[in-house]
C-alpha cells in the first residue's frame, strides 16, 4: 500500500465474480488483514446467493456478508435527482454506471464504520472512470478513510498470472473465464454498458449478443405500443394509471423498451482519466423516461427557467459522470433543479414503436400553454399582434446600429 499502514479490517465491494474473489483472496494473503464484502442489488439482473456462497467458501464469516436489495434507494436518491435535470453526458450517455458508484460507496462506507473496519476496497482498474468514482465518493463522505485499490496496487501484469492465482487458492473459475472474456458488461436497472475485446475497434459494428437489454429495433413488434406516464414534481409515479414505486416504473419501463428495441447507443466516450473509450450501452426504461419528463416540462416549465436548467445540465452531468456526486456544486445544483420541478406535474402520452420515442400529448393541471394565445382564431383580444413591432424594433436596434456602421 505504498508506504501505508497495513488495514486490519477491509470492506470489499464484493460482485462474487471472479475477479473480485481474487481480490478478496489476494487481500487476505497480502495484508493478512480481516475482509468484510459487500454486494448491493441494484437490479443487475443477476442471482445474489452464489455470491454469498464464495464468499463463505473463501472463509468470510456470516456476520461479514452483507446482501442488500438497494434497488428503491437507488432509483429514487440517486436516478430520479438525476433525471430531474435531463441529465446526458456528451450529448448521448445517460450515466447509467455513473449513477451507482455513489450508493455503493455509500454503503461501503456507513458499513465500515459498522464494522470497525478502517478501510474499504474496490475492484475497479487503474485506466478506468469507475476507480475515481469511487474514490472521491468515499473521501467526500469520510475524509480518513482508506482506500485499497488493487488493481494499482498488486504485481500481477496479465490474465493468465490472475488465474494461476485463483488456482492456487482454489477459487472456483467458470469455463468460460479460460481465456479472456470476450467483453466487459456492467449492469444495474438503469442500464447495461458493454465495453473492451470485441468492441474496441470503434469501425467494427458490435455483435448482436453483445445487447444485454433490448430486442434489435429491426425484430421489435410491426405494432405501436402507446403509453401514458404521470408525474410529481418532476419524478415519474404512475404508468397507464397504477400508482409504481420508484424501481418498480423502471423496471417496468425496460420491459417496455426492450419489447420495443428501444434505448441503444454505440459511443465513444472521453474517460474522466483522459482517453477515449467505446461502448455500447442500453438504456431502455431511461430513455424513455427522459422523452416523457422533457415533454412534461415543456408546458410546465418557464421558457428561462427552462433555458437555465439546459444551460447548467452538461456541468451537471459532468459532475456525476467524473464522481462528484458528493460535491457542494453537485448539491447546489441539485437544489436549483429540484426548485424548478415543483409544478412539473401531470401526464404523458407517448407511443413506443421500433426503437422510437414518440410523444403525442401531455396535460398538466399547472399548464403553461394557453390555446386563446397561439390560436389562429380570434382571440378575443389575449394578445394584441401590434404590440410585436415595437418589440422587433427595440431588439433590432443594436443590430441596425452595427449594420449602419458596417455600411459606412
Amino acid at each position: 500500500m505504498s508506504n501505508r499502514t497495513v488495514p486490519k479490517k477491509v470492506v470489499l465491494a464484493y460482485s462474487g465474480g471472479l475477479d473480485t474473489s481474487i481480490i478478496l483472496k489476494w487481500l487476505q494473503t497480502e495484508f493478512g488483514c480481516e475482509v468484510v464484502t459487500f454486494t448491493a442489488d441494484l437490479g443487475q439482473g443477476e442471482e445474489l446467493g452464489p455470491a454469498r456462497d464464495k464468499a463463505q467458501l473463501l472463509g468470510i464469516k456470516d456476520e461479514n456478508i452483507y446482501i442488500e436489495d438497494v434497488r428503491e434507494e437507488f432509483v429514487r436518491d440517486f436516478v430520479f435527482p438525476m433525471f430531474r435535470a435531463n441529465a446526458v453526458y456528451e450529448g448521448t450517455y445517460l450515466l447509467g454506471t455513473s449513477i451507482a458508484r455513489p450508493l455503493i460507496t455509500k454503503r461501503l462506507v456507513e458499513i465500515a464504520e459498522e464494522t470497525g473496519a478502517d478501510a474499504i476496497a474496490h475492484g475497479a482498474t487503474g485506466k478506468g472512470n469507475d476507480q475515481v468514482r469511487f474514490e472521491l465518493s468515499a473521501y467526500a463522505l469520510n475524509p480518513d478513510i482508506r482506500v485499497v485499490a488493487p488493481w494499482r496496487e498488486w504485481a500481477f501484469k496479465s490474465r493468465e498470472a490472475l488465474l494461476e492465482f485463483a488456482e492456487q487458492h482454489q477459487i472456483p473459475i467458470a469455463k468460460d473465464k479460460r481465456g479472456e472474456a470476450p467483453f466487459s458488461v456492467d449492469a444495474n436497472l438503469l442500464h447495461s454498458s458493454s465495453e473492451g475485446k470485441v468492441l474496441e475497434d470503434p469501425w467494427e459494428a458490435a455483435p448482436e449478443y453483445v445487447h444485454q437489454r433490448s430486442l434489435s429495433p429491426m425484430d421489435a413488434p410491426d405494432e405501436a405500443t402507446e403509453i401514458v406516464i404521470g408525474f410529481e414534481k418532476g419524478d415519474a409515479i404512475t404508468l397507464n394509471g397504477k400508482e409504481l414505486s420508484p424501481a418498480e416504473m423502471l423496471t417496468a419501463l425496460n420491459k417496455l423498451g426492450h419489447d420495443n428495441g428501444i434505448g441503444r447507443i454505440d459511443l465513444v466516450e472521453n474517460r474522466f482519466v483522459g482517453m477515449k473509450s467505446r461502448g455500447v450501452y442500453e438504456t431502455p426504461g431511461g430513455t424513455i423516461l427522459l422523452q416523457a419528463h422533457r415533454a412534461m416540462e415543456s408546458i410546465t416549465l418557464d421558457r428561462n427557467a427552462g433555458h437555465l436548467k439546459d444551460e447548467l445540465m452538461p456541468r451537471y452531468a459532468e459532475l456525476i459522470y467524473n464522481g462528484f456526486w458528493f460535491a457542494p456544486e453537485r448539491e447546489m445544483l441539485q437544489a436549483l433543479i429540484d426548485k424548478s420541478q415543483e409544478k412539473v406535474a401531470g401526464e404523458v402520452r407517448l407511443v413506443l414503436y421500433k426503437g422510437n420515442v414518440i410523444v403525442s400529448g401531455r396535460r398538466s393541471p399547472y399548464s403553461l400553454y394557453d390555446d386563446l394565445l397561439v390560436t389562429f382564431e380570434d382571440d378575443g383580444g389575449a394578445y394584441d399582434q401590434k404590440d410585436a413591432e415595437g418589440f422587433i424594433r427595440l431588439n433590432a436596434l443594436r443590430l441596425r446600429t452595427l449594420a449602419a456602421r458596417n455600411r459606412r
